[in-house]
């Protein structure tokens, strides 16, 4: 199957080695003693075992991180696009030129976008929420924009993601069981939009495009059920848990996640958008769910928090100043064995953008290691041993 490539003016034909195919999913193996899984998706961009940490490319690009840094030493194998950000900039004429973000971005593997719902409902002094859609000012410059799902679907189909989001409203964490029930309602209603609209339309570049409906319900079991089943129903390739990690109790995260996957289809795969800190991962696999996604990898480690198999240590305490052993003895990545943990905190108090680059490529490394070490576990059968001792150690300060 061929697709194009364009930049500039120069037409680039790339050969892919898969027939077009719709995504799939394998369930290869589930943990004895509890919901754990692991399995493969398979995209016309190549496959991604599961349970897999996704780093977050907001704007086109993980911040900091090279596309081969992303390959080689995170191992990354799905990387995330955001539908609002890519939309704003560098704006749709010029990624349906590119030949969409794979071409523009040069990275060839797997791409997830989200909808932009939690970026639109995030600028709430900024917005206006109808059934229609969602008019908002943008944060760059305060021009008006309108997102419909009709519109949403458009817009990634133009990106061209592999695996794309509906557009849904995000309920903050404490939000009121009658406003939690107005915005599921919403929510479902703009799914049943955007799934008309997903049929109806075709990837611009002529490959496999697929769509996860989001399971939204805020902390009431009774919506998040009516949600799932609703999901559940619409016999989607894969599907999503948002509206979670959004200020409510960590202990309300995990009952609503254990809650949801015991209804959303085990032949397909679980997303859970935006969680997390490491030990809300492993909580989470145990759980049943297969893909997650954070910006706090990134995030935190340009603020000089570093996760280690260890446990979690900032960079910028004075006991890592004369510290010249490795970021890590067995690292998850070359980084952590060629600089030093005194040279790293040397560069984060200095404002070296080379130790946020460092400190980045640590933290993804080690995510992608975490849910690696999580899959092999699951497959030897024995996860529900390995775990307790992993959660203490990732939750320890050192």
């Amino acid at each position: 199957m061929l697709y194009l490539c364009i930049r500039k003016r120069f037409i680039f034909v790339v050969e892919t080695q898969l027939e077009q195919i719709i995504l799939n999913f394998q369930l290869l193996h589930t943990d004895s003693k509890s919901n754990a899984r692991a399995g493969v998706i398979l995209t016309d961009h190549g496959e991604a075992e599961t349970p897999v940490f996704m780093p977050v490319g907001t704007a086109g690009c993980v911040k900091a991180v090279h596309i081969s840094e992303l390959k080689e030493d995170i191992k990354a194998q799905i990387i995330l696009g955001n539908t609002y950000h890519l939309y704003l900039r560098p704006g749709q004429d010029v990624l349906r030129r590119a030949g969409g973000l794979h071409c523009f971005n040069g990275w060839k593997g797997p791409v997830l976008t989200d909808s932009g719902g939690f970026q639109v409902f995030s600028l709430t002094a900024n917005r206006r929420l109808t059934d229609e859609g969602a008019e908002f000012r943008s944060h760059i410059d305060g021009s008006r924009h309108f997102f419909s799902p009709e519109g949403v679907v458009d817009i990634q189909r133009v990106i061209g993601a592999d695996i794309i989001m509906a557009f849904d409203e995000c309920t903050p964490g404490d939000a009121a069981y009658g406003y939690a029930k107005e915005s599921l309602d919403l929510t479902e209603r703009w799914l049943d939009r955007c799934l008309s609209r997903f049929r109806d339309t075709e990837c611009p570049y002529g490959y496999a495009q697929t769509l996860f409906p989001i399971v939204q319900g805020c902390v009431y079991p009774d919506l998040r059920r009516r949600a799932a089943e609703n999901v559940a129903e619409k016999g989607a390739d894969g599907n999503a848990i948002g509206g979670l990690a959004v200020g409510e109790p960590v202990e309300k995260m995990y009952e609503m996640v254990e809650l949801v996957n015991e209804i959303l289809p085990e032949d397909k795969p679980r997303y859970l958008m935006g969680v997390g800190k490491p030990e809300n991962i492993l909580e989470a696999i145990e759980r049943g769910v297969d893909m997650f996604d954070c910006i706090m990898p990134t995030r935190n480690g340009r603020n000089g928090q570093i996760f280690t198999r260890q446990g979690v240590m900032n960079m910028r305490n004075e006991r890592w100043k004369n510290d010249f052993s490795p970021i890590e003895e067995e690292g998850a990545s070359f980084v952590d064995t060629l600089y030093s943990r005194a040279y790293l905190r040397h560069l984060i108090c200095a404002n070296e953008i080379l130790g946020l680059q460092i400190a980045s490529v640590h933290n993804l490394a080690f995510y992608a290691w975490l849910v690696r070490e999580a899959r092999k576990h699951i497959v030897a059968g024995d996860f529900s041993t390995w775990k307790p001792a992993m959660l203490e150690n990732v939750t320890r300060r050192l």
